[in-house]
């Protein structure tokens, strides 16, 4: 289960609009706008919930459910650690030493 939060936080972490977050998940806008307007738990048909999901994995999100591990509790959302190490490089090149 996913709920609006976590996938509009989802989509802040990995610097997604909703278009790009429909294009990958093979899903269409609309359908995208109608779950993040969910009120708690995002329905929708489950082949889509598997899609917006899975889309999330490959983009390197892992999701936090109720229960899960999380120092502080509750639902959320994280980059996974490989997604943690390529951002962490990206910041290495491009950011110049200081003098």
């Amino acid at each position: 289960m996913i709920t609006s939060l976590q996938m509009r936080a989802a989509r802040a972490l990995l610097n997604l609009g909703q278009r790009e977050l429909a294009d990958l998940s093979g899903l269409s806008l609309p359908t995208i706008q109608r779950m993040e307007a969910s009120q708690d738990i995002v329905r929708g048909n489950v082949d889509s919930l598997m899609r917006l999901v899975a889309a999330l994995d490959a983009a390197g999100l892992e999701l936090i459910g109720e229960g899960a591990t999380s120092e502080s509790g509750g639902r959320g959302v994280r980059l996974k650690a490989i997604s943690r190490q390529r951002a962490r490089g990206r910041r290495e090149k491009t950011t110049a030493p200081r003098r």
